[in-house]
């Protein structure tokens, strides 16, 4: 073993991509979570794909004492892989509150633990909202970060301020923030992938719910957008490409190769889909039409966002390996996995 890494929300989608990969690449995972928007049969998928089922703590990082108890146990940890945060743009613009008090606190909570048990490193996820409406596309990481239009966004944004003023502050701890753009997909397997509780607020998974019948209608926010079709363009990235990534940050940090304590990167693949090319694809890819309407705008979205993707490629030798229709069948398949008889619980 390589060492002992915590991934908090490590049951969450892309938590549990990133479990696997560490676990591949002979580390040992300990996932941090609450689970309240992941399921921890999910911990025995991932020893179906590794051979190896990661120890879960169960525990709330927005509250201080679960949190100081929970790091302590593991004060022997390398680094801290962060996902734990609500991620919902939607819900995040109707209840704001809730969302700063559990992402931040979370975050903070997590801070204290590093400080209290000497824990040096942490990778954060953070995500392409922080770039706002951008003025220059390709967006590099040069770019100026804006306030984001959606309180989710914003979180992400006041995250890495806090871990810049606490890495600079403090000269033995690092940070990486990787800014995500749009991950789909999942695991080749088809043993995980994206479960979001309720209705989706990501389009894959409102596509293949569709796809699979779950939902009846799929709505499309918006077709003014200054698009080729009129829909949002977004950089679409495979979550096991995302997963990969995070090793190779982890593995910056454990070997010292950072160039300063507080480094940011884009996940990205370079490219821009709008919204009607994955709808296309996906019909493409799964042979059936979808049940699909235009409706109005959805609070938050901006028109265009995708990553410029040297400096990660460069610093963290990594770039993205599989394609659009690569990232749509893999989560046609997780799909269709859930839908065929099998019961899911805690």
């Amino acid at each position: 073993m390589k060492g002992k890494i915590i991934v908090t929300g490590g049951c969450g989608y892309i938590g549990s991509h990133t479990v696997v990969s560490l676990i591949e690449n002979g580390y040992e995972a300990v996932v941090f979570d609450n689970l309240s928007n992941s399921k921890e049969f999910i911990l025995d998928r991932i020893k179906e794909i590794t051979g190896k089922k990661p120890r879960l703590e169960k525990v709330d990082l927005a509250d201080e004492q679960q949190a100081k108890a929970a790091y302590k146990k593991h004060r022997d940890a390398m680094a801290i892989i962060n996902f734990a945060a609500y991620k919902a743009v939607g819900e995040s613009v109707k209840e704001p509150l809730l969302y700063y008090k559990n992402n931040l606190s979370s975050l903070l909570n997590t801070l204290q633990g590093q400080v209290d048990n000497g824990i040096e490193n942490i990778i954060f996820s953070s995500s392409a909202t922080v770039y706002g409406e951008p003025d220059v596309l390709p967006i590099s990481e040069n770019n100026e970060t804006k306030r984001p239009f959606s309180p989710y966004g914003n979180t992400k944004k006041m995250a890495e301020e806090i871990l810049e003023d606490f890495s600079y502050a403090n000269s033995n701890f690092s940070a990486i923030s990787l800014r995500y753009f749009n991950p789909i997909g999942a695991h080749q397997s088809g043993l995980i992938g994206e479960f979001p509780s309720g209705t989706p607020n990501n389009l894959l998974p409102y596509v293949t719910q569709c796809a699979a019948g779950v939902l009846k209608e799929l709505q499309v926010f918006g077709n003014d957008y200054p698009s080729k079709d009129g829909t949002p363009i977004r950089d679409y990235i495979h979550v096991v490409d995302l997963a990969v990534a995070h090793v190779k940050a982890v593995e910056r940090l454990v070997t010292n190769k950072n160039k300063s304590n507080f480094e940011v990167f884009n996940l990205g693949t370079g490219n821009g889909y709008t919204v009607l090319d994955i709808i296309n694809t996906f019909e493409s890819v799964a042979n059936l039409k979808l049940n699909y309407k235009i409706v109005g705008r959805r609070e938050g979205d901006v028109t265009a966002l995708y990553a410029a993707t040297n400096l990660a490629k460069d610093e963290l030798d990594w770039q993205s390996k599989f394609d659009l229709e690569d990232m749509i069948s893999s989560a046609w398949k997780w799909e269709q996995n859930l839908r065929s008889g099998t019961k899911f619980s805690n």
